[in-house]
Formats: structure tokens, sequence, C-alpha cells
């Protein structure tokens, strides 16, 4: 039997500035439905996806 192996946590690089800023569009938009939906629920949770959100937002705003 021989060995097989797998790449667990392999990325595929981006490599063009359009391609990057849709993908962190994808996530800002993520980041802030989470955030909405826990609101009621979880503060600290809220707070967080907040902040990862404004993160990316300000990444976004450096393209």
């Amino acid at each position: 039997m021989n060995n097989q192996y797998c790449k667990v946590g392999a990325v595929t690089p981006i490599t063009s500035v359009s391609q990057a800023a849709s993908v962190l569009e994808i996530m800002h938009n993520d980041f802030m439905e989470k955030a909405a939906s826990v609101a009621a629920k979880e503060n600290q949770l809220d707070e967080f996806f907040k902040r990862k959100a404004q993160s990316i937002k300000k990444i976004l705003e450096s393209l």
C-alpha cells in the first residue's frame, strides 16, 4: 500500500488585485451578516465580527 499525502491547509495565492478585492468584499459582507445575526444574542461576538469587518474594510480601502 502506498502512502498518500494531502495538502491540508494548502492555499492558492491570489495573483491580481481584482481577485483580492472580490475575496475581501465577500469576507467583509460575511462578517457583517454574522454580526447582524448574533447582535441580539451575544454582544462580545457581535463586537468581534464588527472588528473583523472593519479591518477587512481598511485593507480594501488601501487596495
